[in-house]
């Protein structure tokens, strides 16, 4: 279907908050896919479109925390395999099974991830004690409960993935002993191969509409650098209420469409 100048203006500019805020905690998909509803692209051909389009603004993310990234190398290649085969998972099921499927389940998992996100320092602090009291260690990568936890989570980031971000950092947060800003970092990476799978996926199955791709490809790499440069200056607090803010829009919109 052809795009007016406005339609695409909306989608460009959609596409650059969703890579920006992508960057800082995720969810951008909340904005970038009612717009694609709104121009007449179908359903499935609009979550293809703006999975596609994402990527680029993923990668833009990722390297705009690179400096946060030093010393994680292991940890991201841990987590990846996990996330890879979770967010090929995730596409499959996205042109396999109805809407509903996730309907009723992602709201509540939303919102335990909020939970844990916001009570993360006190938690983190008391698993610590309860360690040093045994004798024991964290896991320098999070153990089998992570990887786990982040397949899970991956294949919900391939079928939709808005609010993936929040299940990430919430995952991390309870699991590794990491600042918020370094925890960011990796979920940056991640989402970039969780996106990247379900997007090479899509290319040879499904449906899609290259200019919306394009225009929020473009976009979401500009947003990327933007998100950048805004989240990392961001204190632990704000940043942590950020996310929580932006998790509970997430959770009313998945109840509320």
């Amino acid at each position: 279907m052809a795009l007016s100048i406005w339609e695409m203006l909306a989608i460009f500019g959609a596409g650059t908050a969703a890579g920006a805020m992508n960057t800082v905690v995720g969810s951008g998909t909340l904005i970038t896919f009612p717009v694609l509803l709104a121009t007449g692209l179908p359903p499935i051909t609009a979550n293809v479109s703006n999975a596609l389009g994402l990527v680029p603004g993923s990668i833009s993310g990722a390297i705009g925390y690179r400096s946060e990234l030093k010393g994680q190398t292991a940890r991201v290649l841990r987590l990846g395999v996990a996330a890879l085969l979770g967010g090929l998972a995730g596409a499959i099921l996205l042109l396999t099974l109805p809407s509903e499927a996730f309907d009723a389940i992602v709201p509540v998992l939303i919102g335990i991830a909020l939970l844990l996100v916001l009570f993360q320092p006190r938690i983190g602090a008391a698993v610590q004690r309860r360690r040093e009291a045994n004798g024991t260690e964290a896991p320098p990568h999070g153990g089998a409960a992570l990887l786990v936890g982040f397949f899970l989570a991956s294949v919900y980031g391939g079928y939709f993935g808005a609010a993936q971000g929040v299940l990430y950092i919430s995952l991390m947060g309870l699991l590794l002993n990491e600042t918020l800003q370094r925890i960011n970092a990796v979920k940056n990476v991640l989402s970039a191969v969780v996106n990247g799978v379900a997007a090479v996926f899509f290319l040879f199955v499904a449906e899609f509409d290259w200019t919306a791709v394009l225009l929020i490809a473009v976009g979401s790499t500009i947003g990327g650098q933007i998100g950048a440069k805004v989240g990392r200056r961001l204190p632990p607090a704000l940043l942590r209420g950020v996310i929580i803010a932006v998790g509970i829009v997430a959770i009313l919109h998945l109840t509320l469409k």
